[in-house]
């Protein structure tokens, strides 16, 4: 499943023989008998190899060309086996586009072990180096072949949480000890058949049975977040949060890197696409969202498909608290000449950003905390703005972002763009 290799063979006994000594749980064969099932299969399942015997009709040194320009994209290995022991027919077959060459007859153990080794080393040029798992490309490719086959597994999509502020401030040293400590304890979890890939620097996905996902996802939010603050300095860890310093960044609260995973069995009804399936599986990853910590989410299949694709909407809209009106009034037409919407009531339309004046002895804290815990607005980033300057106090809250007054509007315009793309994406 995982890795894939089509032989294109006419022989009715010999090519079943191959795909039995070569099928495991992570490799499958598929056998075509002639050469427009091979590109059917070839077009739907993308394989990383390709067998191809000389018993097909007219000259495979031809077909070699053709299979090699018709899979420039996907570049798979090309092998072929032939009877012929005529070094000029393995020059030839190898100049058209072959990667190797096996004389028939072979030893099976041998045929076996020099295919592995052709899928290894393709495995090898597609994979994360930093933590020797299957890219983006490869990931895409699973996912293209599970949704051919319709085959019985579960999904489950993970993200490490501020992970790029994390990495701006400790260095790209210690994110990459992070990001590996994450996959040394979800590799501890998972099964010689389960497939783990990188999707993105701070994405990954597994690939399981759906008797295990709900518990391997428990597992994972709990495993990390009791090894997620020892990537912290002492000072962090005492406060339970980061400060980032820098010109722009120095009044901005930031929680400690936490992971959200959303996952469950693939609805084969309504996601056609790798690119379906990922965002749904983004789509439900996002409701697993808590005011802290890690969590997640599990889809469970509807006895009817109608409506069961989840879809979620850009939120453009910000909420200004502001009790100077004049000001209001700025802020208000300057986010509007930036295309986003503004929310006249805060309990009826939840906001992506929303703009709170604390007050002029700081009266709207308890106010601000309130709504920070309110569950409605825990993917909602608060800036608070203060003419009385105590930092401390803002940040206790849990608002994202202390902005002393007076203020640029360029800044608040900076960061309400910052925060939308973070709530959005």
């Amino acid at each position: 499943m995982f890795c894939s290799v089509l032989i294109i063979d006419k022989r009715k006994e010999l090519p079943f023989k191959y795909k039995k000594s070569l099928e495991t749980s992570i490799i499958s064969v598929h056998v075509s008998s002639n050469i427009p099932d091979g590109l059917d299969y070839l077009e739907k399942y993308e394989p990383d190899l390709i067998i191809l015997s000389d018993s097909l009709p007219g000259n495979v040194s031809d077909l070699c060309e053709r299979l090699r320009v018709l899979t420039y994209n996907m570049r798979p290995i090309i092998i072929v086996l032939s009877k012929s022991s005529d070094v000029n027919d393995r020059i030839e077959f190898l100049k058209r586009g072959a990667d190797d060459f096996i004389s028939e007859p072979v030893n099976i153990d041998e045929f076996k072990m020099k295919i592995k080794a052709h899928l290894r080393r393709d495995i090898e040029l597609s994979i994360d180096t930093k933590t020797l798992l299957p890219d983006k490309k490869h990931i895409l490719r699973a996912l293209k072949r599970l949704i051919c086959d319709k085959t019985d597994k579960a999904l489950l999509f993970i993200s490490i949480e501020n992970y790029f502020i994390y990495k701006s401030i400790y260095s790209e040293i210690a994110s990459d000890k992070l990001i590996q400590s994450f996959v040394t304890i979800t590799k501890s979890a998972l099964t010689e058949n389960d497939y783990l890939g990188r999707f993105s620097e701070n994405e990954f996905l597994i690939i399981t049975t759906p008797d295990v996902v709900e518990k391997l996802a428990g597992f994972l939010t709990f495993a990390f977040d009791i090894v997620a603050p020892k990537f912290y300095s002492k000072e962090d860890m005492d406060r339970g949060f980061s400060l980032v310093k820098g010109e722009r960044f120095a009044e901005r609260r930031v929680e400690l890197v936490y992971i959200l995973a959303g996952g469950g069995e693939i609805d084969y009804n309504n996601l056609k696409t790798p690119e379906e399936v990922l965002t749904h599986l983004r789509a439900v990853k996002s409701m697993s969202k808590l005011p802290n910590g890690s969590n997640y989410a599990i889809e469970r299949l509807q006895l009817t498909g109608a409506g069961s694709v989840i879809t979620r909407e850009f939120n453009k809209k910000v909420y200004i608290y502001e009790e100077d009106e004049a000001l209001k009034l700025l802020i208000r037409t300057s986010l509007e000449l930036q295309g986003y919407d503004i929310a006249r009531n805060i309990t009826d339309e939840v906001p992506a950003v929303i703009i709170f004046d604390a007050g002029d002895e700081l009266e709207n804290l308890k106010k601000i905390t309130e709504i920070k815990q309110d569950r409605n607005f825990v993917n909602s980033k608060f800036i608070v703005t203060a003419s009385k300057h105590n930092k401390s106090a803002i940040l206790k809250t849990k608002a994202d972002l202390y902005m002393p007054k007076p203020y640029e509007i360029a800044d608040l315009l900076y960061w309400v763009d910052i925060f939308m793309k973070e709530v959005n994406y």
